[in-house]
């Protein structure tokens, strides 16, 4: 977490040096530096070609935080599904169940990050794991209170039990000292012994606090009945049990019987002969002195708080819980020390000041993770349904879409942003149709990703881009298949006419058709443009005559020329093509399909002739052409001649 109200970090930008003019432009998760033509002074002078590149969430390039999005995405997902319908009870369960689901993953992630900062050799990367650790551990102890506080809303009596599980799950360090109290030889005699009997008692972990007396209590003989009065009163300390048949009633006057037991040790002096005795009864009479004399025990002021209310307030309600935070943390803090960030979070959380909670950490966290994912928990609870903005979207919308926006700068976590925009109902499809056309399609892998995400969602203006870029891409590079593909999936006429056209230029340059598979399975994509049923249907043509089904081959070329569906420059071509079927021994051509045949070829050397003579041409091409000419007059004539022989033979 960083300071709030204090200087940011200062970021060096090599082009900010010498009084240089610097542009600016701004994204959702980093900032573009660029020196401008122009001087400070307003005048034009020399510019540089460097744009720089300024990150304000590094967070997302880490590795292992990289786990935490994944990981908390699912959670996010599955939070959704929650039906409404559902008894408030059944959901509440569920809903500190999902919160609970959070937090492990924040402590697995954390575990992992302080495991790498310990093996690195990175003083650096070391020192950088080491802050991430920092603030994963201050997002858990916030997360955590407002579990116990907001989702799971624990009753007075309860209430008390649950803060205590907070504080000894983030104040774990005495657990580490009692280790090596406990495999010293003399662990009575040890110099942490009685620092760490102490921290047991400050919380609340009688039992522990008793097996580790009972080792000093075998060293001391003359002193047993005083230890076996301590162990009496620390075993008789009552804790509320929320399962029981005991009302909270019950429980309070039980409580107080023993307080009174307590102090009257106390002013008996029944442990005036041994100091660290009588500083554990001050401590379970709840004096205030005594805490905080032992305040780097305790070490944080919420810590004295739960300390203060266990062997004080036992009973303490919900909505008197900002009184006693309020009144610890100036005790416990130097009236010289200005509160932090998270000290003024976890105060107002205490105050079940939500939106303070949430205000607070939107400004002192480096990104929108945690304040995007705990507002839209709580929203579910419903607990944020007063507070709206004045710009129009709720604040469980406003926080996943700035959460989501910076996920798209990242070149793998887009995806997951997706589903976060899915689940902004005002503005989340806005935002998803903006983003996702700035997500850059490095492969055609990577395409039909983002292409799938928009059909799925009908987003088909987005569909046709992507299509267009792609295709555009593929014929760059010489692929016309990809691009043919690519133009059908687009629904873009004209440019899958272009392609045609660059199918039929290859075919007439090589004498084969590139992409067989594609040409062949175009079904009724074929129908997109004429240039492509053209080819769909010549490339019919061509399988027909493959397979010696010359009639039906010689119906379909003649068809695509009378239809007008053939290009007229291609029409030389498909003449040619009739040639060998022509000069078939049996007529394939019928009487009418000949004459319908040099119909064409007369249209076609009478719109050649009018035209002018290209000087272009070489005079070879133009002999050439000619020959065709020739060769297609006689074949059609000789075939002429054979279908109407055959036609008057088979009428008599």
């Amino acid at each position: 977490m960083e300071e709030v109200d204090v200087e940011p970090a200062i970021t060096n930008i090599p082009a900010a040096s010498g009084g240089k003019h610097l542009g600016f432009a701004w994204g959702p998760g980093d900032i573009l530096v660029y020196e401008t033509l122009y001087k400070a002074s307003g005048v034009k002078g020399s510019g540089s070609s460097f744009i720089h590149e300024v990150r304000k969430d590094e967070d997302i390039y880490s590795p292992i935080l990289r786990k935490l999005f994944n990981e908390s995405h699912h959670i996010f997902v599955g939070l959704q599904t929650i039906r409404e319908d559902l008894p408030s009870k059944n959901k509440k369960s569920q809903f500190v169940s999902i919160s609970k689901n959070y937090r492990s993953v924040i402590r697995a992630c954390m575990e992992e990050l302080q495991q790498v900062a310990v093996s690195t050799k990175d003083v650096k990367m070391a020192v950088q794991y080491g802050n991430q650790v920092s603030i994963l551990l201050a997002i858990e102890l916030i997360w955590n209170l407002c579990e116990v506080l907001f989702i799971d809303a624990a009753p007075a009596g309860s209430l008390l039990l649950h803060l205590l599980d907070w504080v000894r799950l983030h104040k774990a360090d005495v657990d580490e000292k009692a280790r090596e109290v406990l495999q010293s030889e003399s662990p009575a005699e040890h110099p942490d012994y009685c620092d760490v009997v102490v921290s047991y008692v400050l919380q609340g972990r009688l039992e522990e606090a008793r097996q580790m007396l009972v080792k000093q209590a075998t060293l001391q003989p003359a002193a047993r009945n005083m230890y076996k009065l301590m162990d009496t009163l620390l075993s008789k300390m009552p804790f509320y049990n929320p399962g029981g048949t005991q009302t909270l009633t019950d429980f309070d006057v039980k409580w107080r019987l023993w307080h009174e037991e307590v102090d009257r040790c106390l002013q008996d002096n029944s442990f005036a002969s041994n100091r660290h005795l009588e500083l554990i009864c001050k401590i379970l009479v709840g004096d205030e002195d005594t805490l905080l004399e032992h305040k780097e025990l305790l070490s944080t002021w919420y810590h004295f708080l739960v300390t203060r209310l266990l062997f004080c307030h036992p009973t303490v309600k919900p909505t008197e819980l900002h009184y006693y935070a309020q009144s610890c943390m100036t005790m416990f803090l130097d009236s010289r020390s200005v509160p932090e960030p998270l000290d003024n979070i976890l105060l107002a959380a205490f105050e079940f000041d939500i939106h303070q909670v949430i205000k607070d950490c939107s400004i002192a966290l480096n990104n929108w993770w945690f304040v995007a994912h705990l507002t839209d928990l709580l929203d579910h609870c419903k607990l944020l349904q007063s507070h709206n903005l004045h710009f129009g979207s709720n604040l469980r919308e406003f926080l996943l879409l700035e959460y989501a926006s910076g996920l798209f700068t990242h070149h793998s976590l887009w995806q997951l942003a997706v589903d976060y925009f899915d689940h902004c109902p005002e503005f989340g499809r806005v935002y998803l149709e903006l983003q996702i056309e700035h997500v850059p399609l490095d492969t055609e892998r990577k395409a039909l990703k983002v292409l799938r995400i928009c059909e799925q969602r009908q987003m088909s203006e987005q569909v046709r881009s992507i299509c267009k870029i792609m295709a555009m891409r593929a014929l760059r590079n010489n692929r016309l298949g990809s691009a043919l593909s690519w133009s059908i999936r687009a629904k873009d006429a004209a440019f899958a006419t272009l392609i045609s056209e660059r199918f039929l230029q290859d075919y007439c340059a090589r004498g084969t058709f590139s992409d067989l598979d594609l040409i062949d399975n175009l079904g009724p994509a074929m129908l997109l443009s004429d240039r492509l049923t053209f080819l769909g249907k010549y490339r019919e043509f061509h399988k027909l005559y493959g397979e010696k089904r010359f009639r039906e081959a010689a119906k379909l070329l003649l068809s695509l020329m009378t239809a007008k569906i053939a290009p007229r420059s291609f029409w030389m071509t498909l003449l040619t093509d009739a040639l060998p079927l022509l000069e078939q021994k049996e007529a394939i051509f019928s009487a009418d399909q000949t004459h319908e045949l040099m119909f064409c070829l007369e249209e076609l050397t009478s719109s050649l002739n009018t035209t002018a003579p290209s000087t272009d041409r070489p005079m070879q091409e133009e002999d050439m052409e000619q020959t065709k000419v020739e060769l297609l007059r006689l074949a059609l004539a000789r075939n002429l001649a054979m279908a109407i022989v055959k036609e008057g033979t088979m009428e008599t």
